[in-house]
């Protein structure tokens, strides 16, 4: 069962999206440009937060090296822009055939809506440990609270991201979900240092997403995903090393 706080969570971040959506588009442009300023400084407030819980800053270097060249070697971005659009298509209509050959300007502002709304809504200790409680003893008090910070997080992107956010619900759905499904691999295996990197990778990540969004300088985000990945890899190679 995939958890009851995963479902709460997806259908906040699904109202959230949806009710920030319609609201965007009755604000006028240099409202949605100063919100788009404010969400990308905040971005960047949280991912220095998380940023600086790491314990050794040399493996969140190793992890952003070593995930970065994998993902530009899987070319990550390039495929999420490619999912990006595939959802747009079904989403907007622009999949019918008259319009399949007309430039799309919105395909890759789609994209990086779905791409930062995930990030931001998956990052962090809260989606780990409230969905491995959720799994493990049903406690979804965690994932609740979780829920109702995306729902307001959800409402402000998609004001200014656009119908985008709206579809990170899925990547909320299989993440979480795949970790409260598999609280108790989970919880095995990932020990709390792993778990303090991957927290702070995240935010180095988060902080490539702020930038974004402040127009600063465009980074590859999704490429460095890999990181993630990598962060906890290494702190359970440098434990057995020490053992």
């Amino acid at each position: 069962m995939i958890g009851r706080g995963t479902i709460i969570n997806v259908i906040t971040v699904l109202v959230g999206g949806t009710l920030g959506t319609l609201l965007g588009a009755r604000l006028p442009e240099r409202v949605r440009e100063t919100i788009m300023h404010g969400l990308g400084l905040l971005t960047l407030v949280i991912g220095v937060q998380l940023a600086l819980k790491t314990d050794n800053i040399l493996i969140v270097l190793g992890s952003l090296l070593l995930g970065g060249i994998a993902g530009e070697l899987l070319r990550i971005e390039d495929r999420l822009n490619q999912a990006g659009r595939w959802l747009e298509d079904r989403t907007t209509g622009l999949g019918n055939p008259s319009t399949a050959d007309l430039p799309r300007p919105a395909a890759s502002r789609f994209s990086r809506a779905f791409l930062t709304a995930s990030l931001v809504f998956c990052v962090g200790p809260m989606t780990i440990l409230g969905s491995i409680q959720d799994g493990l003893i049903g406690d979804y008090t965690l994932l609740a609270v979780k829920a109702t910070l995306d729902g307001f997080a959800s409402l402000a992107f998609a004001s200014t991201l656009g119908p985008g956010v709206i579809s990170a619900a899925l990547t909320v759905l299989l993440y979480q979900g795949a970790l409260t499904l598999g609280a108790g691999w989970a919880s095995a295996v990932l020990a709390d240092p792993m778990i303090t990197e991957m927290t702070a990778t995240g935010g180095v990540l988060m902080l490539a997403l702020g930038l974004g969004l402040l127009e600063i300088k465009q980074i590859r985000a999704g490429n460095l995903l890999p990181a993630l990945l990598v962060a906890p890899l290494i702190v359970a190679i440098i434990s057995s090393l020490q053992h």
